[in-house]
This record gives C-alpha cells, sequence and structure tokens, in this order.
C-alpha cells in the first residue's frame, strides 16, 4: 500500500481533522512551481446526499446559499431519474429545493451546467439520455444524447420556468451537446457556459463555448476549443471542461481529453473566447475533470478527481499567476473504492475555509452512492 495513504472515516456526521503531504510530482510536462509549501487541512466531512450519483455543481446565490445541483439517482446514469437543486447555508446540513429538468419516460436528465445570471436568476443547463432496457438481462444501455433544456429560478431553485428550445440543435454527424461546468459572464457582457458533443463514430469530442445575450434565455454557439482536430487530434479531442473569466478578455479552460488516459489540459483564449489555443497538460491520466475557482487571495484553485490506482478520491494544485503555472498537488479526500466517484465542485465560505462537493459509489464507511462534503483549507 502507498505509505503516503490517509484514510478518512465518513458518516453523515462524521468530522475529521488530518494533514496531507504532498503526491509525487506530476509529469514533467506538466509546468509546475513548488515552492509554496502548502499542505492540506481537512475540517469536516459530511455524507451530504445520499442515495444518489450527484456529479455535483456548485453555485453560491447571492444571498450566500449554496446550491448544488446534482443528478438524483443512484445510478452512473443508467435508469431515469431528474436533474434537482440541494441548498446549504454552511455546507453541513442540505435540503431539497426543486427540480429543475425532470425526465420524460424512458429518458433521464443527468448533464448539467449552472450557475447565475446577471439578474442573479439561478440556471441551469440540462441535457440527458434516451434510455433502453434488455428485455432478457434487464440492463439499461445510453442509447442517444437529448437536447439541453435551459432551466430558470428567481426564487433560489424553488420553482422552475423550462426552455426546451433555448439551446442548439446537434451539429450534423454529432450528437446533441452535453453541457458541463460553470456558468460565466465574458468582457463584453455575454453570458458563456460550455458544451461538447460526441461524433455518431465516436472517435471524437468536440468542445464548443456558448453564449447567451439575453441574460441565459436562449445561447448560440459562439466558438470551438477542442475538434479532436490540428492540435487536439492526438486525443480526438476533449469532452467535461471547466472554465474561468481571468478578467481583459482571457479566460482558461481545464479540459479532460477523450483519449491519452482523459488527462486535463490547459487551454487559453485571449480575445475573450473567440479563439481557443492548447497550453499545457495540467494533471497525469486518470485526474479528471476539473473545477477552476478563485480563492478570496487571488489564488486559482483547481479541484480534480484523482482516478489513480490507490489513490482515488479527490486532489487540488494552486497557480499564483493566473494559471501560467501550477504549483504541488495535495490530496483532499483519498478513500474512494475503485473507481466511481469525483466530479468535485468548489466554493470558498465566508471564513475562508472551502468546500468541495464530490460524488462516489463508496468510500471507506459509507458503502453506497452519495455526495459527500469536505470543509477544509491550506496550511502553511
Amino acid at each position: 500500500m502507498n505509505s503516503r495513504r490517509k484514510f478518512i472515516k465518513t458518516s453523515a456526521a462524521s468530522v475529521a481533522s488530518v494533514s496531507f503531504l504532498p503526491l509525487g510530482l506530476p509529469k514533467s510536462s506538466v509546468k509546475s512551481d513548488n515552492s509554496s509549501g502548502n499542505k492540506v487541512k481537512l475540517y469536516h466531512r459530511f455524507i451530504a446526499i445520499d442515495n444518489v450519483c450527484a456529479w455535483p455543481n456548485l453555485t453560491v446565490l447571492n444571498d450566500g446559499t449554496i446550491i448544488a445541483t446534482i443528478f438524483n439517482q443512484p445510478s452512473h446514469g443508467r435508469g431515469e431519474g431528474d436533474v434537482e437543486c440541494w441548498a446549504s447555508k454552511d455546507g453541513h446540513f442540505w435540503e431539497k429545493r426543486g427540480t429543475p429538468a425532470r425526465h420524460t419516460p424512458g429518458t433521464n436528465r443527468m448533464n448539467v451546467a449552472a450557475g447565475l445570471s446577471k439578474n442573479g436568476d439561478l440556471i441551469v443547463i440540462a441535457s440527458g439520455w434516451e434510455l433502453k432496457k434488455d428485455s432478457n438481462s434487464g440492463s439499461i444501455s445510453l442509447v442517444e444524447v437529448l437536447r439541453p433544456w435551459v432551466s430558470r429560478s428567481n426564487n433560489g431553485g424553488q420553482k422552475w420556468e423550462v426552455n426546451k428550445n433555448g439551446f442548439p440543435l446537434a451539429a450534423e454527424g454529432m450528437t446533441e451537446y452535453i453541457p458541463f461546468g460553470d456558468i460565466a459572464i465574458g468582457k463584453d457582457g455575454s453570458l458563456r457556459v460550455l458544451a461538447y458533443a460526441q461524433s455518431e463514430d465516436k472517435v471524437i469530442n468536440a468542445l464548443s463555448m456558448f453564449r447567451s445575450d439575453d441574460d441565459g434565455k436562449n445561447w448560440e454557439l459562439m466558438s470551438a476549443i477542442s475538434d479532436g482536430k490540428g492540435e487536439t487530434a492526438f486525443c480526438g479531442g476533449h469532452n467535461e471542461t471547466a472554465f474561468f473569466y481571468i478578467g481583459s478578455g482571457n479566460w482558461i479552460a481545464a479540459a479532460r481529453r477523450w483519449k491519452e488516459g482523459a488527462a486535463i489540459d490547459l487551454f487559453r483564449s485571449k480575445d475573450d473566447g473567440i479563439s481557443w489555443k492548447l497550453d499545457m497538460q495540467l494533471t497525469e491520466a486518470r485526474q479528471h475533470p476539473g473545477h477552476i475557482l478563485k480563492l478570496n487571495n487571488g489564488t486559482l484553485l483547481l479541484t480534480y478527481g484523482n482516478r489513480i490506482k490507490e489513490n482515488y478520491g479527490v486532489a487540488v494544485k494552486t497557480s499564483q499567476d493566473n494559471g501560467v503555472t501550477w504549483g504541488e498537488e495535495y490530496r483532499v479526500v483519498d478513500d474512494f473504492h475503485p473507481i466511481d466517484g469525483g466530479y468535485p465542485a468548489s466554493v470558498q465560505l465566508p471564513d475562508g475555509n472551502i468546500l468541495t462537493a464530490y460524488y462516489a459509489r463508496s468510500v471507506d464507511s459509507h458503502y453506497r452512492y452519495h455526495m459527500g462534503v469536505a470543509v477544509w483549507n491550506f496550511i502553511q
């Protein structure tokens, strides 16, 4: 067993405090500034929402309420289910707020992007899958990607208006778009979101940026980030991607490779998302997908799932220079049972600590799908 690994026992009411040593350095191709000496201290850990696969997205409302947008079934998409919103004031206790995307029979709604409009409304863009059940074995297959719906709430996620035609239709030869990550505002004031699609032959994943000029009601294709050609041909393109607006028309995007180990690569745009350039590799293979948060001190935090053997869990690294270089990797959680878990998202709490939500099929002391949360921080 890896001698650096430390397990944390968890339950719905458990509290743990542990410091972690950093993992070994990433691949030599990853730019790294390892001078910070930071370590991670875990303060609290909870089973926040039990019996759900979740894949959580976190959004902080203007009143400080944290909204987790999740898939509400204990299955990796192989079943009917809805997108739900759950709310918490402190990340410790959660309650269901509403359902932005209810499935129709024979389908699910499970893939989401979420964030705030400029007027403070909560927006959820949700796609999903048409399902097919095998009459002999009873197994369920994902058959076809469903067109995303655009859902909007003006009361913190309790009631929703759903626009089923607000997101673009699929491009020729591709699946419908699959949204992922946050919603952000660009230099020109338009809302932005990322989504990807897969070629019908499953050879390419194409990642794109979309924009809305009516505060999130309707969306249109804006630019291609990765199309599986040219500089991204080596991995067949990218799919689940976190992005962040640095300012002055500059964006970064942490994109999961479709092939070549599913590591995360960093893309950069200097013209407000019109064009993108592959910049560097951020993580090792089997470390994906990511989320980017700017902390109060200006540090960029990259949180991502870790599926490297014997280190299954959630890992982080930081950048002090808007993503030009990235520091050492640290583990926040590392007791997932292989291999179904991750998809973290993070927010910073009023006291300065960081709340990271994730999903796991099973951990050391909880053998059921759940959305877990960890409250932690860096220590010197």
